[in-house]
């Protein structure tokens, strides 16, 4: 994992990502899915192109029911956009990463 990514969990999700100053890009994964571990290098990637704009972080479902329910994830990837505390973009799978950069720039 680099450092351009950071991981989040239950407990932390409200200061990391409901209160952030930045809007944030969280992918909701898990360790044993594989379209998960195919998308992770294009956040990298995301996350580079839009450092200082934009803060991607990564919550493991697994280990964060409480998060995922709340937002009722049922499939995953599943990337959202968070933006004043509210969900402004929603995407599933693992897409492009041009089909991700269109759903930022309307965002961001």
């Amino acid at each position: 994992m680099s450092e351009m990514i950071t991981h989040v969990s239950d407990s932390d999700f409200d200061a990391q990502v409901l209160k952030s100053e930045t809007p944030v890009l969280v992918d909701f994964w898990a360790t044993w899915c594989g379209p998960c571990k195919a998308i992770a290098p294009v956040l990298e990637d995301i996350a580079r192109d839009y450092q200082g704009r934009l803060k991607v972080v990564k919550l493991d479902i697994d280990q964060n029911q409480k998060t995922a329910i709340a937002y009722s994830v049922r499939s995953i990837p599943t990337l959202m956009v968070f933006k004043g505390g509210k969900v402004e973009a929603q995407q599933l799978g693992a897409v492009p990463k041009g089909q991700i950069a269109q759903m930022l720039d309307r965002v961001v």
